[in-house]
Order: C-alpha cells, then sequence, then structure tokens
C-alpha cells in the first residue's frame, strides 16, 4: 500500500516526525481519535531506541516482560497493523515550515497539516575525534551487550561515566581480559549500584580526569591515545575495543532556530506538549531529558494528540 498518497498533499490533521515509541503511540491515538494521520520515520524501521536496546524490558507497564526492545517494538507495530495506521519508512525530513504546518522531505515532496508532532528522538553523542568514524565496525562496538563473544580474551576501553558507560563494562568485563573505563571528569555520574559492582570487578580499571584524543590501529582498533586533563600529559594504551557512551544528544536539526530550546538543545513544552510555536508538538526524547524512558515517550504522545483533538473540536 502507498502510505503517502500525493493526493494527500492537501493535507492531514496530523503529520508525526519520527517512529520511535513516542510517534507509534502518537499514530495510535490518531487513529483512535479519528484524526487523519501520518507518521514519518527516516530508517528503514519503526522502533527508534528500541531498535538499540538489547537488555530485557522488565518496567513497561502491563507488559510483563520483552526479551529486549525489538520485541516490544515488534508488540507495539502489531497494535498499529489492526488499527490501519498510515505509516511510512526511509523518509528523510529535510525542513519543516512551522508557520505554514509543511514538511518538506529530500525527493522535494510536501506534505501540509492542520498539527505536526515531532518525535525525533536523541542519537549518541560522539567523541568527535580522528579515528571514530573510521574504525566503526572494525573495533568501536555499537553494543555492549551484542559484543560478549566479540571481546573474549581482548582489551576493551569503555568511554564515559554515566550508568550506561558502568553498566555496559560490567556486561563486557564477563568475557574481555581487561576493561579499561575512560572519564574526563574527577568524579563518575553513574548510580552508586553500578560504581559499587565494578569496583569489586578485578578486570575493570578506572582512569580519571583522562580524555581520548585518538584511536589508532591498521585494520582494527589497537590503540587509545589519551590525555590527562590535569596535567595535560599523553600517553598511549592497548585497545582491541573500543566502546564509547557519553550520553545522547536531541535530533532537532529540522527545527533548530524555529522552536525554545533549553541549554542542551531539547524542545521545551509545556504540560500539553505544545512547543513555543502554535499547533506544533514534541513528545519522547527530543523534548524529555529529565525522564527518558518509553512509558514517558507513550505517555506524552497520547497528551499531544489529546490536545490537538480538544483544539480541533473548539475551532
Amino acid at each position: 500500500m502507498n502510505l503517502i498518497d500525493t493526493r494527500k498533499s492537501a493535507g492531514f490533521d496530523v503529520i508525526i516526525i519520527g517512529g520511535g515509541p513516542a510517534g507509534l503511540s502518537a499514530a495510535l491515538w490518531c487513529a483512535n481519535l479519528g484524526l487523519d494521520a501520518v507518521l514519518l520515520e527516516k530508517g528503514s524501521e519503526f522502533g527508534g531506541q528500541l531498535l538499540w536496546t538489547f537488555n530485557e524490558i522488565e518496567n513497561y507497564l502491563g507488559i510483563e516482560s520483552a526479551k529486549n526492545g525489538r520485541e516490544l517494538r515488534d508488540r507495539f507495530l502489531q497494535h498499529l497493523e489492526s488499527n490501519n495506521v498510515r505509516r511510512v519508512t526511509n523518509v528523510d525530513v529535510t525542513s519543516v515550515d512551522l508557520d505554514q504546518k509543511i514538511v518538506t522531505l529530500a525527493d522535494g515532496k510536501s506534505f501540509s497539516a492542520a498539527a505536526i508532532i515531532i518525535a525525533t528522538g536523541v542519537r549518541r553523542r560522539k567523541l568527535d575525534v580522528p579515528g571514530e568514524d573510521e574504525f566503526q565496525g572494525r573495533g568501536i562496538l555499537s553494543s555492549g551487550a551484542q559484543s560478549g563473544e566479540q571481546v573474549r580474551g581482548k582489551q576493551v576501553v569503555i568511554v564515559g561515566g554515566g550508568d550506561a558507560a558502568l553498566e555496559n563494562a560490567l556486561i563486557l568485563a564477563r568475557t574481555a581480559d581487561s576493561v579499561v573505563i575512560i572519564h574526563r571528569r574527577s568524579k563518575f555520574t553513574a548510580r552508586s549500584e553500578f560504581l559499587d559492582r565494578v569496583g569489586k570487578q578485578q578486570n575493570i580499571q578506572l582512569l580519571l580526569e583522562t580524555r581520548v584524543t585518538s584511536i589508532l590501529g591498521n585494520d582494527t582498533v589497537e590503540y587509545v591515545e589519551l590525555e590527562d586533563t590535569v596535567s595535560g600529559s599523553v600517553s598511549r594504551i592497548a585497545a582491541d575495543a573500543v566502546l564509547i557512551r557519553i550520553g545522547v544528544g536531541p535530533n532537532t536539526e529540522i527545527v533548530p532556530s524555529q522552536l525554545d530550546l533549553d541549554d542542551s538543545g531539547y524542545i521545551l513544552i509545556d504540560s500539553h506538549c505544545s512547543t513555543s510555536r502554535t499547533a506544533i508538538y514534541a513528545t519522547g526524547d527530543v523534548a524529555n531529558p529529565i525522564a527518558p524512558t518509553i512509558s514517558s515517550a507513550v505517555g506524552q504522545a497520547a497528551t499531544a494528540v489529546k490536545s490537538i483533538a480538544n483544539r480541533r473540536a473548539r475551532s
């Protein structure tokens, strides 16, 4: 089925940008409330951060356990299919006119709507150092949970100081010969439960006040170059694999100067999930740096769609 029809260029009730949990929830609520909506996803499949969640999910109400994010995503999609929700993947939104409510795609097509929901999520932050792009898939890991066998008996470097960095260190320490956690600050921001467990692992070493300046190697990663943030001294340690977990940043490139953002670039919203522009809403991680969870993303999407429906009823 052609999910975006050229006949619809005259306008939808709602255009939803982003196909993670927030976007999927928004699409479902639009269908339930009789709003003519389309869900646009840049990637080749729906799910957003769920596709990068490899651990078991046990805290989503109503689902006792999902073995990973992809399984939960599949359950979401099954629900959407039973509601005949219009959605499409591989759609690159290049610009959004927030005044005219027009979304323009990379292929030149434009679509308008009475309201737009931005649910573009977040992306992992990069170190932006030499070798980071070059060694993707050749020693730089995308996931700790999926790389246990890949690092068996090897030396691993993990960059970061939060929960994600330490949790991945604990996972990889099960099979790796050694794990070195490098953090540029003097203290970790991870929860005490992770710090306590890391402190008991004999094959995990901590390097504080240290930053990675380069990732080096030939066919694969071989070394990581470091700088002491206090003394400025430079050193090098051997590494067979590197995992970078230095936080995430919001995907707001399509509307950076049109909406009010916080100091970290997240979209500012009110209790109705409304942004600083009329009939423009934001939901999920792109607007929720404090509680970026599946549950909050799904709930915010419901709030946004209900707000749109109520606004429509009053007009």
